[in-house]
C-alpha cells in the first residue's frame, strides 16, 4: 500500500512541475516517462515513505495543510519583519541563546517538518532534536526569560495544525 501512494503521489507531483497539458493536446511522453519514475520512486522507497499511507486519502488533512501553509507563510514574514527591524536598529536589541522546548507531536516526520519551519524564519534554527521530543533552538531574541518554557510560543502555533495533519 505505501508503494502505490508514494508512486500515485510522485505522478501527482510529476504532473504539476510537468504539466504535459498543452493548447495543442497532450504530452504523452511527458506523462510516460512521469509514470515510470513514479514507480521507480515507489518501488525504492515506498517503506520509508509513510508510516499509515490511508491517511492520505482524508480531505480534512489536506484542509489543515493549507490552512499549515497560510500560517507558516504569516510567521515567516512576521520573523522576517522582526528580524531586519533588530538588524537594522542602530541598538542592535538582540539577546541570543538556546531555548528547550518540548514538543508534543510524536511522529517523527511532523517533528522534521517543525524543526525545519523554525530553522526558515530568520534570527532561529533548530540545533538539535532529542530522543524524547525536545526541541534545542537557537534563536537571536529570547522573550519571555522568566517563563517557565520559554520557547513555547515559537511551536505552539505550528504544532496544533501539523498535529491535525500527521498525527
Amino acid at each position: 500500500m505505501r508503494k502505490i501512494v508514494l508512486a500515485l503521489f510522485s505522478l501527482i507531483v510529476w504532473v504539476l512541475l510537468v504539466w504535459p497539458f498543452t493548447p495543442w493536446g497532450f504530452d504523452y511522453q511527458s506523462f510516460l516517462v512521469g509514470i515510470i519514475v513514479s514507480i521507480f520512486v515507489g518501488i525504492l522507497f515506498g517503506d520509508v515513505f509513510t508510516e499509515s499511507p490511508h491517511k492520505f486519502f482524508e480531505p480534512k488533512r489536506y484542509m489543515w495543510f493549507i490552512c499549515f501553509v497560510f500560517v507558516f507563510f504569516w510567521e515567516f514574514l512576521h520573523a522576517s519583519f522582526d528580524f531586519a527591524y533588530r538588524v537594522l536598529h542602530p541598538e542592535l536589541p538582540i539577546n541570543p541563546g538556546i531555548i528547550k522546548v518540548k514538543t508534543n507531536l510524536k511522529k517523527e516526520f511532523a517533528i522534521g517538518i517543525l524543526a525545519n519551519c523554525i530553522g526558515f524564519a530568520p534570527g532561529a534554527v533548530t540545533v538539535e532534536v532529542s530522543e524524547d521530543n525536545y526541541l534545542y533552538i537557537h534563536m537571536a531574541f529570547i522573550r519571555h526569560i522568566g517563563a517557565e518554557e520559554p520557547g513555547a510560543y515559537v511551536i505552539r502555533r505550528f504544532e496544533r495544525i501539523l498535529k491535525r495533519i500527521f498525527e
